[in-house]
């Protein structure tokens, strides 16, 4: 009987255990049909969930047979409770309605693009940013989307690090946090190594590829980056991470969050301290920063106030190494010593330095010492049927400066009177020192204030947004000098200063119309006046005073075809202006910089489905004035750029994602591109046979490239989740031939370049923790021996010419293993 009765039992857990299924689906939002992604779905009365991904999707496995209830929870939106009968393996559609309490994502809404916007852009959520960031700078993180192409000067990303989107620099590249710029407003640049482990404290980031949406701020003129922090969790929190690797990093990291007090309130916090010797020679990184925030919640009201900075310290490693050094040919590099000017003991470091490694600086505070702190009011309000008011205050002072060696000085370039060293009475020639070694600084003290707001339209087929900022820069720029070989001045005597002082004003209005179930169009116009006023005595101390005004009109306009919820294709005409820099003033003296002036057109086709995402891009982007070295310099020896008439860069880019099987994704983009400039001359100056002339050589170009914009950029995630909470990686990045400069010459040229990485995740969710994560990340795991950036000058003279190519050099393999606790 009892024998019977095991028998019995042991035969209804069998059937029990093999009645399992697994339930997969998408969740999207109601509003536009958008997947979210990281939304948790849990099958309610037991510990098992799945968060989405990319596309949305979500798989549970192993659900018993009968009636299961999925509870779903994403940011903003109404929780959801999913009725489900079960009896076969089964796909569902989860549709979530948005929460009417405000929360963060309106504060970046009126800057960022929508499916109906016309816009090319790329989404890189928390929980992508999370994998990759082991302590290297934001752009690194970014290295995969699409073409995008990351530099970093001490080879191993973390210190000063740069990005381009098609082929554009920095300094054409917007970039905000929260809505608010953050590019220099001076240079246009943007310094990431000033807020380290920044992306620690993401919770997204959009990059607009192209002219992109009217936003605030300055370089909207290649791309866009658009960063917005972390956003309000309900939930207490806790979180330390550490992590170590090669060149000495390390980097510790400390976060917590109150969860919401009293349904009201919230506090978040970060501190992080990251350290790195570098790949290049000294070229060390002492990186510290900081995240606080706190915010008031009620419903129809959200104000928060975020405070966040950074301090760094980096060994200078912004020289590059010269071509004669990574080509070991020690007659080239006494030739390259001798162009650059160098002594015995700085010619005695390039030839016995590593020839990737080499670094020309050898004093020991060579360094770079800037502090920078941000300091954001955000103010959002929903006033009646569809509208809702945001307004944010702004301050962010810095203060720093670069220390530096310098060999041989003329005296009079400090502005201070030859030293006369008189010892029988009898002055003359030999007793008059012209040079001296020295060390100085150069400083920037800097303030940035200002007010950015937007009042926002939801209706049922029309959406607007009327925005816009009033943004001030007032920096000053001097110079000391701490130490002279020679007696020339008494200690931080400060031998040049000058002040700039820059008030940007715009305003922007966008539409977008839903016509019908299938076409919608959208209008974006933007008007932004600049007043900028520099003047003083620069560093070569020369005297200047620029006073210019600006007013730009940049009207955006498109059309949106949705073919279902899965289709689309859209075409855009988009136009932007912007000013030239601070240096195309200070080093071009006598000369008038013209405002540059940009036509981007852009046609798209998306197509999703659970499985997969594709999206292709064909862009032709056209410039007017663009600004490019030509290798004329000023009369101090300073390079200066020039407007060349017309310019163009046209492609076309590719991304899908797809989910190939239940464990392998892959996320792949390419960038097929020609970037022209129409018509090009180069300046090469002679000083003649003997070294006593002084000639002008042009050199005339016609349809050739721009600098540092390769016609193949590829990008590649190839994901395989070995099991429950192990993944595996596989991060391959091509970045095709660039030109150090305008004339198309294979001699001074970067090589195409093709680098993988391997991370390996496993993740743990025991009972006393949310999630204990430990993550190992292998980069150029192939040992490729490449160089990411560089630059190129040259000259004529004893009947000979000369060129000479410096270039960054990135490290070989190397790796990082990072440690995540969340509680």
């Amino acid at each position: 009987m009892l024998k019977s009765f095991m028998l019995s039992a042991l035969s209804v857990l069998s059937i029990h255990a093999l009645a399992q299924h697994s339930v997969s689906g998408v969740v999207r939002s109601e509003k536009d049909n958008n997947v979210l992604i990281n939304a948790t779905v849990q099958l309610k009365g037991t510990s098992k969930f799945a968060v989405t991904d990319d596309l949305g999707f979500f798989q549970l496995d192993k659900v018993p047979d009968g009636s299961q209830s999925l509870y779903v929870q994403y940011l903003g939106y109404h929780d959801v409770t999913f009725e489900i009968s079960i009896s076969t393996d089964t796909a569902v559609l989860i549709i979530m309605k948005e929460d009417p309490m405000l929360t963060d994502e309106v504060v970046v809404e009126a800057t960022r693009a929508t499916q109906k916007n016309g816009v090319t852009y790329s989404t890189v959520s928390k929980s992508q940013i999370q994998k990759q960031n082991f302590g290297q700078d934001l752009p690194m993180l970014l290295n995969w989307t699409p073409s995008v192409v990351t530099t970093s000067d001490a080879g191993a990303g973390v210190g000063y690090t740069g990005i381009r989107i098609r082929g554009s620099d920095a300094t054409r590249v917007n970039v905000t946090i929260n809505g608010i710029p953050y590019n220099d407003s001076e240079s246009l640049g943007t310094y990431w190594v000033d807020i380290p482990d920044m992306a620690t404290s993401t919770q997204s980031i959009q990059i607009q590829r192209g002219v992109g949406t009217s936003t605030n701020g300055a370089g909207a003129f290649g791309g866009s980056i658009n960063l917005q922090t972390n956003t309000l969790n309900d939930k207490p929190y806790a979180e330390i991470t550490s992590t170590a690797g090669s060149f000495g990093t390390l980097k510790n990291a400390v976060g917590f969050g109150t969860g919401l007090i009293n349904d009201h309130w919230v506090v978040d916090g970060r501190v992080s301290k990251i350290q790195s010797d570098g790949f290049i020679d000294r070229a060390s990184s002492d990186l510290s920063s900081y995240y606080f925030s706190g915010g008031y919640y009620a419903g129809k009201t959200m104000l928060k106030a975020i405070v966040f900075g950074g301090k760094e310290r980096t060994y200078q490693s912004w020289y590059g190494v010269p071509e004669s050094r990574l080509n070991n040919d020690e007659e080239a590099m006494l030739v390259t010593a001798a162009n650059e000017g160098w002594n015995a003991e700085q010619t005695q470091n390039l030839l016995t330095s590593n020839s990737r490694t080499f670094n020309p600086y050898t004093y020991k505070n060579q360094v770079d010492d800037y502090k920078q702190d941000h300091y954001q009011l955000h103010f959002s309000q929903r006033m009646g049927e569809g509208f809702t008011w945001n307004t944010a205050l702004h301050y962010t002072p810095g203060r720093g400066y670069y220390e530096e060696y310098k060999y041989d000085q003329n005296i009079a370039d400090y502005g201070r009177d030859n030293v006369v060293i008189d010892d029988d009475g009898v002055a003359t020639d030999n007793d008059t020192l012209t040079t001296t070694d020295l060390i100085r600084r150069r400083w920037l003290d800097n303030n940035f204030y200002g007010v950015t707001y937007s009042l926002q339209y939801e209706g049922e087929k029309l959406n607007s947004v009327l925005g816009g900022a009033w943004n001030r820069y007032d920096g000053d720029h001097f110079g000391e000098i701490l130490w002279a070989q020679v007696p020339i001045a008494p200690y931080e005597h400060r031998y040049y200063f000058n002040n700039g002082d820059k008030r940007d004003f715009n305003m922007y209005f966008k539409n977008s119309y839903q016509f019908g179930s299938l076409l919608s169009a959208f209008v974006d116009l933007q008007v932004r006046k600049l007043n900028y006023k520099t003047s003083g005595i620069e560093n070569k101390q020369n005297t200047f005073d620029v006073d210019k005004q600006y007013t730009f009109f940049n009207p955006k306009v498109g059309l949106n075809f949705s073919f279902s919820n899965q289709q689309a294709m859209y075409v855009s005409y988009s136009i932007a202006n912007r000013e030239p820099v601070r240096d195309d003033f200070i080093d071009n003296l006598g000369a008038t910089p013209k405002a540059e002036r940009l036509g981007d057109l852009e046609i798209g086709y998306r197509a999703t489905s659970s499985t997969h995402a594709f999206n292709v891009t064909g862009y032709l982007m056209h410039y007017n004035n663009q600004l490019v070295l030509t290798g004329a310099i000023n009369d101090v020896g300073s390079s200066v750029r020039t407007n060349v008439d017309k310019s163009y860069r046209a492609g076309v880019e590719l991304e899908g994602i797809m989910k190939i099987s239940k464990k392998l994704s892959w996320n792949v983009n390419l960038t097929l591109s020609q970037n022209k400039i129409k018509n090009f001359t180069e300046v090469l100056y002679d000083y003649g046979a003997n070294w006593d002339e002084y000639n002008v050589v042009e050199r005339k170009y016609s349809n050739t490239d721009i600098s540092f914009s390769p016609n193949v950029i590829g990008g590649s995630t190839l994901t395989y989740t070995v099991f429950r909470g192990t993944e595996l990686a596989l991060l391959t990045k091509y970045v095709g031939k660039q030109y150090l400069d305008n004339t198309s010459n294979n001699e001074r040229s970067i090589s195409a370049y093709l680098v993988n990485d391997v991370r390996v995740s496993y993740t743990l969710n025991p009972a006393f923790m949310k999630e204990l994560r430990f993550s190992v990340l292998v980069n150029n795991i192939t040992n490729t021996l490449y160089a990411a950036n560089g630059y190129s000058w040259g000259y004529r003279g004893g009947g000979d010419e000369y060129r000479e190519n410096y270039f960054f050099p990135q490290a070989g393999i190397h790796f990082m293993a990072m440690l995540s606790a969340k509680f």
